[in-house]
């Protein structure tokens, strides 16, 4: 895996800033003492200097020290904490924003038109290190600025190249994905406890058996249909399961979800 050069910080620290720096250290991307990190909340900078990396005391004191800078904020403080970087964020540093719907035309009004911009959108089971996030890059990035990204969320997953166009509908799918399958979870349980099995029990059947399909879809390589189709004897249990979910739509629920997420990041990215 490839190593970052220079000073990487962190501007908010939360729970993604969090696993991010965890893979970068595990993998050896990066010494902790180059790590910089400031976050408001004190108890956050305090969670990041445990691991090795040095607080600062304001945003502007960490984009001054670093080199590759991880905008990793809430959408909704997106004024709050880039103004006071206005001005100051050299265009010599590399900027990668894990902001949610905040597109790079958005972050180009704070940075200028040649500020280097990786936008990326990664997911929760990077916590595990099996995220899975895609990454667009504006214009004026270089091959070493995408290196820099794949090295960066390789280190906690899966990292994908897309145009920027393509965000929304990755933000529906893998952004927002975990939720749907811990939904799908939470379905599967209460209707394994309808059917007699104590909550516990079914709680782990339901884990193992949907972290095990994962992974065989993952190893395989397969098409999940033809999976599919190996799991089900015509006129057995999972056939008449399946019969129920098209009676019910369950294909058409499933995209009415992932266009609604993707709708929804389209709009706060106005």
């Amino acid at each position: 895996m490839s190593r970052l050069n220079g000073c990487f910080g962190f501007l908010g620290y939360g729970n993604m800033g969090e696993a991010i720096l965890s893979g970068l250290l595990e993998n050896g991307v990066i010494e902790p003492g180059a790590v910089r990190v400031y976050d408001p909340l004190p108890a956050r900078r305090e969670a990041a200097t445990a691991r090795g990396a040095v607080g600062v005391s304001s945003a502007d004191e960490l984009a001054s020290a670093c080199d590759t800078l991880l905008l990793a904020v809430k959408p909704q403080s997106l004024n709050e904490a880039l103004a006071p970087l206005a001005g100051i964020v050299s265009p010599s540093i590399r900027l990668i924003s894990i902001m949610a719907g905040v597109s790079i035309a958005v972050l180009q009004k704070y940075f200028g038109p040649r500020a280097r911009i990786l936008r990326v959108m990664p997911n929760t089971p990077a916590l595990v290190g099996a995220g899975a996030a895609a990454m667009a890059c504006s214009d004026t990035c270089g091959p070493e600025d995408i290196e820099a990204g794949r090295a960066i969320f390789g280190a906690v997953g899966i990292v994908e190249l897309v145009e920027e166009s393509g965000i929304d509908a990755v933000t529906a799918l893998s952004g927002s994905g975990p939720a749907y399958f811990f939904y799908l979870a939470e379905c599967m349980i209460k209707a394994a406890v309808a059917e007699g099995l104590p909550e516990e029990l079914a709680g782990r059947l339901a884990a193992q058996t949907l972290m095990g399909a994962g992974k065989l879809l993952v190893s395989t390589g397969k098409p999940p249909a033809l999976l599919r189709e190996q799991v089900t004897s015509k006129g057995g249990t999972t056939f008449a399961a399946l019969e129920a979910m098209r009676a019910h739509e369950f294909e058409t629920i499933i995209g009415a979800a992932v266009h609604a997420a993707a709708e929804r990041s389209r709009e706060l990215g106005k």
